[in-house]
């Protein structure tokens, strides 16, 4: 099982992972080092970096000290294209923030594909020189995706390019305004290197990651499912809101995994399911 945090909505559970992050960067600052963070993409993180930003303007949050490396990029991908995520990292986080452009590392989707499997050793090794990741934040998609490790990544995998599944293609394509422009492969930081970041935190909003969060959190760890790997990283926390985490079994069916107080809901609940079950025979 993974440790499981639920938050009545995904603002309050980002700022929440915001004033995490923000601890990490000044038990850093006071000791005087780097502070690694390993940096997301897509929509789960959006609410994140603009409370990361809030930090910064209202309450004085320095970045000076942070050294970033983002887990993905579509590939082809032009920097300054609307769907990059070098674009979406400065609009939404970078230019608003006092980190040093130099501290910033996104993988390169405009590399040749004969430059790319150098690049991603380069890529891992920059990470090791540093001492690793102290703080990775991760998305997940809907086949249960980490970066785009996709369904089948094993968990020693390295940073690559990847072909990306159908299912995160259909995802992303309302992005490129229809699957036949979304690209088909991406660079990804590997399963290894996310493992082996000092503290992992996934996100994820909204009933329509409720089956993919109760497969990855108490189903078998399968490389099927690669954020079911987390299941064995010794500091994996998930926050969730309220309808991501639905279908878990302590606030689906509370009552199989510990005592309880028997409220009247909670007996309704109880009785539906027995009788929903009993169906099935």
């Amino acid at each position: 099982f993974i440790n499981t945090v639920v938050f009545e909505n995904s603002t309050l559970g980002s700022i929440a992972v915001a004033r995490e992050i923000a601890s990490v960067i000044q038990f850093k600052q006071k000791n005087n080092e780097f502070c690694i963070l390993g940096l997301a993409t897509g929509s789960s993180p959006k609410r994140l970096y603009a409370e990361l930003v809030r930090l910064h303007k209202e309450e004085g949050l320095s970045f000076k000290n942070v050294i970033t490396f983002n887990l993905d990029e579509y590939y082809p991908m032009e920097q300054d294209s609307i769907n990059s995520y070098v674009r979406f990292m400065k609009e939404l986080l970078f230019n608003q923030v006092d980190i040093l452009p130099e501290n910033i590392h996104i993988p390169d989707g405009t590399l040749s594909k004969e430059d790319i499997a150098d690049y991603c050793a380069t890529y891992e090794s920059m990470i090791e020189k540093l001492g690793g990741i102290d703080l990775q934040i991760l998305g997940i998609g809907g086949n249960g995706h980490i970066g785009f490790n996709e369904s089948g990544s094993l968990q020693n995998s390295k940073t690559r390019l990847v072909a990306l599944d159908h299912i995160t293609r259909v995802a992303a394509s309302g992005d490129f305004l229809g699957l036949s422009n979304t690209p088909r492969t991406a660079i990804t930081l590997g399963v290894k290197k996310i493992m082996e970041a000092k503290q992992v935190i996934l996100m994820a909003w909204g009933e329509g990651k409720a089956n993919i969060i109760k497969a990855s959190v108490e189903g078998t760890v399968t490389n099927l499912i690669p954020a079911s790997f987390l299941q064995v990283h010794k500091n994996a926390v998930f926050v969730l809101d309220k309808e991501a985490s639905s279908k878990l079994t302590r606030i689906n069916t509370p009552w199989l995994v510990e005592e309880i107080v028997w409220t009247e809901k909670l007996t309704r609940k109880a009785v539906t399911n027995i009788l929903h079950c009993q169906s099935w025979y």
